[in-house]
């Protein structure tokens, strides 16, 4: 039987309190392909309501219990892998083995991960004749996006059942099918039932009931910086923890000891990855004013090679987006690129010329962008590349960091000490030193409008504790 167009809530699955159709579009073809229902407050009171129940149990296990679970749902994820990566593929037109690989792969990276940490994680230490405790939040609100959806439900669903808490997950309307999956999941691993609590829904409906619910002890919340900040109003009445993973415009200095034409080709990559649905992708390629021209070259070669098609055709590298809206967007600021005067290398407006329905965008890549420029300054999320020239390291660090975003920043230098340096001075939550492997157990997280927390390994589980002081607990001789 079929749960799309229900909710789970104490664990049952359960129709919406007032049912409202939602179609679900498969952006490789623009066709609606699903339905769930979107939910409202009333289906927000019932599942908060039962996660708070739950908590008076689930927030008091051992720590074992919670390994034990993490283990279970680690072998039913296995098992439903080639399920989940069909829903993504579907729903945000990720290539097909894209999905498989990357997007459910990491989702099982975070679940892996966070078993790992559980098993050396200190919850208590004594001070003196005191006693320090890490205690679980309570109920968690938690809001996840659609262009890597299992990660941000992996990354913030293990660590909260790690920790103890009990939740309520409202994914992204536009990519829920896989959270539908997920829930199926924890069902099937034995989730106690409140623990986990599932309902679908925009933002208006439920992650506005859900921001400002007072039953609610603390939001996380991935997607957009516009979306995030009204999660942190709506948050604010009952001063709740507000921990959110936002918007990005992430620089990519290149310097002049490497080899340009890796360099080069790895960060266009990089930029494209996901169709440059990224938050933390490497959008802004700095590189010397003298070898600006050179590094075009190689720019306008690598996007060339990126076969753009539908998300389960063999063969294909960059899937659509996933909207019209997306579409709409990045199309506008491509052309705003061209019309405010920057050279257009690869790409450009408009599909590719033997694709007419899809959202489909040509990878583009710009160069001779300046500043001041849009597409230098606003999160495009899309595969659209800007290479910027430099003259001196103060200037491009200057640069760099002259954004409202502080994602990521990316630094290729055959020179560590130099590359060392550089890193220490930007203003980002993360710095990748000539594209390492990711990994996991590193911290994730922006500055600025980028967000606040840390997610991942112990640094995600840190966010989803409180911090107890209890004095006296050890008698005084």
């Amino acid at each position: 039987m079929s749960h799309d167009l229900q909710f789970y809530i104490d664990g049952a699955w359960v129709d919406p309190v007032v049912p409202n159709s939602f179609d679900v579009i498969d952006p490789s073809n623009e066709d609606a392909f699903a339905q769930i229902s979107l939910g409202s407050k009333a289906d927000v009171d019932k599942a908060v309501a039962a996660a708070k129940r739950a908590f008076n149990s689930f927030g008091f296990t051992e720590v074992g219990e919670r390994l034990e679970l993490l283990n279970r749902i680690i072998a039913v994820y296995k098992k439903r892998s080639a399920d989940l990566a069909v829903a993504v593929s579907r729903e945000m037109g990720a290539p097909r083995q894209m999905a498989l690989d990357s997007q459910v792969g990491i989702g099982l990276a975070h679940l892996q991960k966070m078993a790992d940490v559980l098993r050396s994680f200190e919850f208590r230490h004594v001070k003196g004749n005191h006693l320090v405790v890490k205690e679980p939040i309570g109920v968690v609100g938690l809001i996840t996006p659609w262009n890597w959806p299992l990660n941000q439900i992996t990354c913030k669903v293990g660590p909260a059942l790690a920790a103890g808490c009990t939740m309520v997950l409202k994914p992204s309307e536009i990519a829920p099918l896989d959270a539908i999956i997920f829930a199926e999941i924890l069902d099937e691993a034995g989730v106690p039932k409140g623990v986990f609590n599932l309902v679908n829904g925009d933002g208006p409906g439920v992650g506005q009931a859900l921001s400002s619910h007072p039953d609610i002890d603390m939001m996380s919340f991935t997607g957009s910086t516009r979306a995030g900040i009204l999660v942190a109003k709506a948050a604010a009445d009952t001063v709740k923890r507000v921990h959110q993973e936002l918007g990005g415009k992430s620089a990519n200095i290149l310097f002049g000891d490497v080899d340009l034409a890796s360099a080069v080709t790895k960060g266009v990559a990089g930029c494209f990855s996901n169709s440059g649905q990224s938050c933390n992708a490497p959008t802004r390629m700095f590189v010397p004013r003298d070898r600006h021209d050179e590094a075009a070259g190689y720019a306008k070669v690598a996007a060339e090679k990126f076969t753009v098609g539908p998300a389960d055709a063999a063969g294909t590298k960059l899937g659509p987006v996933v909207s019209q809206v997306q579409f709409d967007k990045i199309q506008d600021l491509i052309q705003a690129g061209i019309d405010e005067g920057a050279t257009l290398v690869a790409g450009g407006p408009g599909r590719p010329a033997e694709l007419n329905r899809g959202y489909y965008v040509r990878p583009t890549v710009f160069a001779d962008v300046t500043h001041d420029m849009r597409i230098a300054r606003e999160e495009i999320f899309g595969p659209v590349l800007a290479i910027m020239p430099y003259d001196s390291v103060d200037e491009v660090i200057e640069t760099a960091n002259d954004t409202v975003y502080g994602l990521a920043s990316y630094i290729q230098a055959k020179d560590m000490k130099k590359a060392r340096e550089v890193a220490a001075r930007m203003r980002t939550g993360n710095v990748y030193i000539n594209y390492p492997q990711w990994d996991a157990g590193l911290p994730f997280g922006g500055y600025k409008q980028s967000g606040n927390g840390r997610e991942y390994a112990e640094y995600g589980l840190e966010d989803f504790l409180e911090i107890k002081g209890i004095a006296g607990y050890e008698a005084a001789e």
